[in-house]
């Protein structure tokens, strides 16, 4: 056997031993990467909330809206006016990690931390939707020292719903 065949014939083995015949690469990330991911999360945290002069009040509303893919928390004064909001994406997280219970602990415990600065100190929470981070969300910000005075449910319930297609005939 020449030297050339050899070679031709080493490397040909090599690519068999490297290819995955069939298994399924998992790609893991690597502490820094989760370090980084982290340092983000928390810089969204943290990030400087520019309060408009309003009027010192004690109580207001949060509204959670809660869906598959997002939570999203604002929080309103005792008439409806917005004072601020927060989401899973405006933090910091992504793609399906913004679904989770605890991206929405998060938000809220970003929304508290907004609240305890304009002063409010009891709330009315409005829970929408059926995303997994709705109960996570009142549980943090039961936790941060907000006192909830009431929690209700306005998810939108179809009473009849849409019309059925007719019979098919075949």
């Amino acid at each position: 056997m020449s030297e050339k065949q050899w070679v031709r014939e080493k490397s040909y083995l090599q690519n068999l031993n490297n290819s995955t015949m069939g298994k399924k690469r998992i790609i893991t990330k690597t502490e820094e990467e989760l370090l980084k991911e982290r340092e983000r999360v928390e810089a969204g945290l943290k990030k400087e909330v520019k309060i408009k002069a309003v009027s010192k009040t004690k109580e207001g509303r949060v509204y959670i809206s809660s869906s598959y893919n997002n939570t999203l928390i604002t929080l309103t004064d005792s008439r409806g006016n917005v004072l601020t909001w927060a989401s899973a994406g405006s933090i910091g997280f992504k793609g399906t990690k913004k679904a989770t219970p605890f991206a929405a602990s998060k938000v809220a415990e970003a929304i508290s931390h907004i609240a305890g600065r304009l002063g409010i100190g009891a709330i009315a929470v409005l829970v929408k939707g059926i995303g997994s981070g709705r109960e996570s969300a009142i549980r943090s910000l039961a936790a941060r020292g907000l006192n909830i005075t009431s929690i209700e449910d306005v998810t939108p319930v179809p009473h009849n719903g849409c019309r059925p297609p007719k019979v098919r005939r075949v």
